[in-house]
């Protein structure tokens, strides 16, 4: 069985076709993102034309990024996790709708259900209380015989099982790193991420969420910058390395930041 047209845009941003539609997720196309600087190459603007429906894992400026979100057809939908909607908007933001974990919505002949994730909700951090939260989700899709897990920003959590239990899952996308020399609470690691293979036991696990953004002039810092410049490009290859040790059965597929899934041998 075939994998949906798929292509790596860096960080967690996939573009899929599935059930009629193109989807984006997580949506980061600029050269910058705050302190944040994109280090591979720009995502071509012909990636983007298509682009009907839109899903958003949760509020972090490096996966909600409103001038990404710009850059898209104005008439593609964008789905936000429940209670995010408004804000939005009011952002300029023209068709955006909302999704909460459990929730099965149709788009064509697409199916996507929220799912949890263990992450931060909140806008600006988990130690905020002021301005807009939502709770963190992922997303199950489904459409054209082909179930895919897109995990979006998540650590393990207990109804990661739960996700493998609706069925089998044909491709997960997991995050395995970030864009610093350290994770955070709500992350996974490559073994972390390995560990997630094994309670999902997809088919075919890509990486995501690696080699695409790095703190403007850390890679040159003494000590600190080796580090940065080995985690740009190492994660995907660990968690592969991972999962092939503990004999899975899942093939991994390690996209470079802006190739699709048939151009790179399986």
């Amino acid at each position: 069985m075939d994998l949906p047209e798929t292509t790596f845009l860096g960080h967690s941003t996939l573009r899929l076709r599935m059930g009629g539609r193109t989807v984006l997720t997580d949506p980061v196309l600029t050269a910058a993102i705050g302190p944040l600087r994109r280090v591979v190459g720009a995502v071509d603007p012909a990636e983007l034309a298509a682009v009907d429906l839109v899903l958003i894992s949760h509020l972090h400026a490096d996966h909600l990024h409103l001038a990404s979100l710009r850059r898209l057809p104005r008439d593609a939908e964008v789905v936000v996790p429940a209670g995010a909607g408004e804000w939005l908007r009011r952002h300029g933001v023209p068709r955006v709708s909302e999704l909460r974990a459990g929730q099965r919505r149709t788009f064509g002949g697409l199916g996507v259900t929220g799912t949890p994730a263990d992450h931060s909700g909140h806008r600006w951090g988990p130690r905020l209380t002021h301005g807009p939260q939502a709770e963190a989700m992922g997303h199950l899709l489904e459409a054209d015989g082909l179930r895919v897990y897109l995990a979006g920003d998540t650590g393990l959590f207990p109804g990661l099982d739960d996700v493998a239990g609706q069925g089998p899952i044909d491709l997960a996308a997991l995050p395995v790193w970030g864009w610093g020399p350290n994770l955070g609470p709500g992350h996974l690691d490559p073994a972390a991420a390995a560990e997630a293979v094994r309670r999902l036991a997809p088919r075919v696990a890509l990486p995501v969420h690696w080699g695409t953004l790095a703190v403007a002039g850390l890679r040159s810092v003494p000590r600190v910058g080796g580090r940065m410049r080995e985690l740009l490009v190492r994660p995907p290859h660990d968690f592969a390395d991972a999962v092939t040790a503990a004999g899975h059965g899942t093939r991994t597929l390690v996209l470079p930041p802006g190739a699709a899934a048939g151009a790179v041998a399986s």
